[in-house]
């Protein structure tokens, strides 16, 4: 796993001094093990409820497991006993110490509710996702949550490496950003995938669902991969894999819980009644998604149908990690009417609304978010707004509309 520096670290490091528990949530292989063990260096014990043994004894006997794994302590993957955090919150109670428990948990949601019932006001929650552009770059200490405002442009670094062509940027794309895989040249990328969806599938689901058909459940998360960076419709999903709606929604859940697909909300206004409440659904990793969806090369994925979505993917999942890998809450939306207006990314913050349109070209149109407009009528608040492109480098489009290349990220 890569040992490249995590933009996460400092956060964890920070929150670790005023939390007794912190759990790090995210999709298996996005090296969340890798990072907590970077931070605690050789000052903690570690265990894994992979481990069968440890697990059933965990689930069976908390107190015991407990006892025989003592604080400080990193329990890696623990949404497989959950029976531990009762027995935790007594340990945090009676010690009263910060940093006493790390923990990683790569089902989401319904971890989060187990957590916070038994551990609330204890437990600091941060999320992990695969290894950004600037980590990548190892400029992980640059990254600020993206605002398209001057601030932010600032604290891009003059040394930010600018891709050869639109090639590079595609072959990035193609590889993903799951840290064995982008960090190795030597890891075969489908034999890795082929595994990652089998390991995926044995593991994950089958504690999160029953499901019955395997095929049929593959076939499913490759119709959701293939309609990325597009509204999520459950009628095309059920009739494209013969399922009916009510198991394509729980199957979505399943996607979701395990991070491997992110849901970007519709904006709205309890004035404006014209908004599609439907949302768009964005595949986490691009490299997985370019393998579930057939594609042999990133030269075909280029010039390819899903060319323009993926790009948008890539675009949106770079934005997402500079908040989450910040330790700071995403309040993402996008636009859209039913006259056909729209805009492809909404930021908020303090009130304020920031346009993003994703453009695969390197020359925006200065009309590129005309319908800022439309959406002012029913928020006055908009802040600058951005068109993340191909260019070389940052230009103003107008006032208050400024296109930022895609490496800038």
């Amino acid at each position: 796993m890569s040992s490249l520096p995590r933009t996460l670290q400092p956060v964890i490091e920070r929150v670790s001094r005023s939390f007794p528990v912190l759990l790090l949530t995210g999709p298996r292989q996005v090296g969340k093990t890798t990072l907590l063990e970077a931070c605690a260096g050789h000052v903690r014990n570690y265990v894994t409820l992979d481990d069968l043994e440890e697990r059933d004894l965990a689930r069976n006997d908390p107190e015991l497991f407990l006892s025989r794994h003592p604080t400080p302590l990193i329990i890696d993957e623990v949404q497989y006993a959950p029976q531990l955090f009762s027995r935790m919150k007594m340990i945090v109670d009676r010690n009263k110490q910060d940093g006493l428990f790390w923990l990683t948990g790569s089902q989401k949601f319904p971890l989060m509710r187990g957590v916070t019932e038994s551990l609330a006001g204890r437990v600091a929650i941060l999320d992990l996702m695969g290894l950004s552009q600037r980590e990548l770059a190892e400029q992980a200490h640059t990254v600020q949550p993206f605002l398209p405002t001057e601030d932010w442009l600032k604290t891009v670094p003059a040394s930010v490496k600018k891709p050869q062509n639109v090639a590079e940027v595609y072959n990035a794309i193609f590889r993903g950003s799951l840290p064995k895989l982008c960090t190795r040249a030597d890891v075969e990328r489908d034999i890795f995938f082929r595994g990652y969806i089998e390991t995926y599938i044995q593991r994950d689901v089958r504690d999160l669902a029953r499901v019955g058909d395997e095929t049929r459940f593959l076939r499913f998360v490759k119709a959701v991969a293939a309609r990325t960076a597009q509204l999520l419709n459950y009628a095309d999903l059920a009739r494209d894999t013969d399922i009916d709606q009510k198991t394509a929604k729980a199957w979505m859940g399943i996607l979701e819980t395990s991070g491997l697909v992110y849901r970007l909300p519709p904006w709205h206004s309890n004035v404006t009644k014209r908004i599609v409440k439907t949302p768009k659904i964005y595949f986490c990793d691009t490299g997985l998604c370019a393998y579930l969806t057939g594609w042999s090369s990133s030269e075909s994925l280029e010039s390819g149908a899903m060319s323009g979505a993926i790009l948008e993917t890539f675009m949106v999942m770079e934005i997402l990690k500079s908040y989450w890998h910040s330790g700071k809450e995403a309040r993402f939306y996008f636009y859209r009417n039913r006259d056909g207006a729209e805009i492809d990314l909404l930021i908020e913050q303090d009130n304020q609304l920031y346009p993003v349109e994703f453009k695969k070209t390197a020359r925006p149109n200065p009309d590129a978010i005309k319908h800022v407009k439309v959406l002012s009528a029913s928020h006055p608040n908009i802040g600058p707004g951005a068109v993340v492109c191909l260019k070389e480098k940052e230009l103003a489009l107008s006032k208050t509309v400024t296109a930022i290349p895609v490496w800038y990220l």
